[in-house]
């Protein structure tokens, strides 16, 4: 009998909902407090996760979402290279 994998999930931080862990977008706090996109999924430290949809990165940026689940404050960089990601992925 062949054992079932069990698929990683994770809560996007904009529509709050249960997704498998490889169709989010994962932002990455390092251990030395810089906040940066991780599409490997692999980076150290601190991860959290958004839907690539626009309208969850508009909910969680207006929630401040990402900023409570590090602490720290995001730099609009950061929301405009995930608003490109989104756009690249939707071609």
């Amino acid at each position: 009998m062949q054992k079932v994998k069990k698929v990683p999930q994770r809560q996007c931080l904009g529509c709050r909902q249960m997704r498998d862990k490889k169709s989010l977008i994962r932002v990455v706090k390092s251990p030395e407090g810089v906040i940066s996109l991780d599409f490997g999924g692999k980076a150290n430290g601190r991860g959290a996760y958004v839907c690539p949809s626009s309208e969850c990165l508009k909910r969680a940026r207006k929630s401040r979402a990402l900023e409570r689940a590090f602490s720290a404050q995001i730099e609009e960089g950061i929301y405009d290279a995930l608003e490109r990601e989104m756009e690249a992925r939707d071609e």
